[in-house]
């Protein structure tokens, strides 16, 4: 039976790759819905060639634009704008699938609207988890939406636990109760180390941000490159992580793999680890998740272990980066904490893109954001959302401040 896919951030890399992937099987599945934000030309090509029955953009004047673009060409569907039009079409019953590729905060409301309807939903958008993780997981108990994670180490963890491992999570109780019953004790997280793994503190202090988005393996947005080059990448992870296969942040242990082979690991208590390795490829966990429980095709080579040769492991150097280890914090801290993490790195990273402030004080302005803000338990999604809101107010005045420093 075929598939009606919409793609929320469809112009990322995600996005893109997600496009490529449902390219090759034309009968497997057909696209409903495509949103993006500023690449309008990139957008107008994908309707052009995928024709959904709805395009959504950020605003009127986008919307404007895009109509012009797509005047000529067979797109023949409606263009919408605005926040609630995301949430609109991620909620539609015409599509049963929702790649949520939104990046940041502005993905959780879609994709929060996604599960509530009780669709197929591809998480890519770690956002969503960080900020709400208790509020979303509930909801997608409630809903009975299936949650399929895309980011290739939660992918990877997926694969390797057992087969009903996540919906069991999903149902609630004692944390790491389910890894417990399964058998598991620890899940490991890989990471490349991103572009200064071999760098010192004060080589990081002069990074730009061309040195910072230019990542040796993966192939991504500028946002999503940053936070690799300072480990934040994996910090959100190991929260998102917590939430998706119900543990503990302690059951979760951050291994620097320079190759990006490995994709992630799952250790059990009879002495097994169990590990999903491939190609540095995003379009071989979207594959998974679009055709799960089978596999087809996704356009990526098979790993060839010959020519990789030998693969490195070593423990992250949170004295180096730190934005790890405030990870850990706020994880272990709970509540609202995540999501002010996360708020105030997005900020953070804009100034560092913009040239406001230098790479080191990426982490240094999160820290000083989550020493400010008090905690809350926020149980709504209008409660998670002051909390972003307010711990973005924080981080922009930080950034404020040390702009006329400078």
């Amino acid at each position: 039976m075929k598939r009606h896919l919409t793609v929320l951030g469809a112009t990322g890399s995600i996005g893109v790759s997600t496009l490529d992937v449902v390219a090759r099987h034309p009968d497997r599945y057909s696209v409903h819905a495509l949103t993006g934000h500023t690449r309008l030309a990139e957008l107008a090509a994908q309707a052009a060639q995928f024709l959904p029955r709805y395009l959504v953009v950020g605003d009127e004047r986008s919307a404007e634009q895009l109509a012009l673009l797509v005047a000529d060409g067979p797109f023949e569907g409606d263009i919408l704008y605005g926040a609630q039009a995301l949430c609109t079409v991620a909620a539609d019953p015409a599509a049963d699938t929702v790649m949520a590729a939104i990046v940041g905060a502005a993905g959780l409301a879609p994709t929060l609207a996604a599960v509530e309807a009780g669709k197929r939903v591809l998480l890519a958008n770690k956002e969503a988890l960080v900020m709400a993780g208790p509020l979303f997981m509930a909801s997608v108990e409630r809903s009975a939406a299936l949650l399929l994670p895309i980011d290739s180490e939660h992918n990877a963890i997926f694969q390797s636990l057992p087969s009903h491992y996540t919906s069991e999570a999903y149902r609630g109780g004692p944390r790491g109760a389910v890894a417990a019953a399964q058998g598991v004790d620890k899940l490991l997280l890989s990471a490349s180390g991103g572009p200064f793994r071999e760098w010192s503190r004060a080589q990081m202090a002069a990074a730009t941000p061309a040195e910072a988005v230019a990542h040796p393996n993966w192939s991504m947005g500028a946002k999503i490159s940053v936070d690799s080059a300072t480990l934040m990448n994996k910090g959100l992870e190991l929260i998102e992580a917590a939430h998706l296969f119900a543990v503990g942040a302690d059951q979760i242990e951050v291994v620097v793999h320079p190759q990006s082979v490995i994709h992630s690991l799952v250790q059990y208590r009879d002495g097994s680890v169990l590990a999903q390795l491939g190609n540095p490829d995003m379009r071989t966990p979207i594959a998974h998740a679009l055709a799960w429980p089978e596999r087809i095709d996704s356009g990526v080579g098979h790993l060839d272990l010959l020519a990789v040769a030998r693969l490195d492991f070593a423990a992250p150097d949170l004295e180096r980066f730190p934005a790890l280890a405030l990870a850990y914090r706020a994880a272990a801290q709970g509540g609202s904490a995540p999501a002010v993490l996360n708020a105030a790195n997005e900020v953070a990273v804009a100034a560092f893109l913009a040239g406001h402030i230098g790479f080191l004080q990426i982490a240094e302005l999160v820290a000083a954001v989550l020493e400010t803000c008090q905690p809350r338990e926020p149980d709504t999604l209008a409660a998670v959302q002051a909390c972003d809101r307010d711990a973005r107010l924080q981080a922009q005045a930080l950034v404020s401040q040390l702009t006329k420093k400078g």
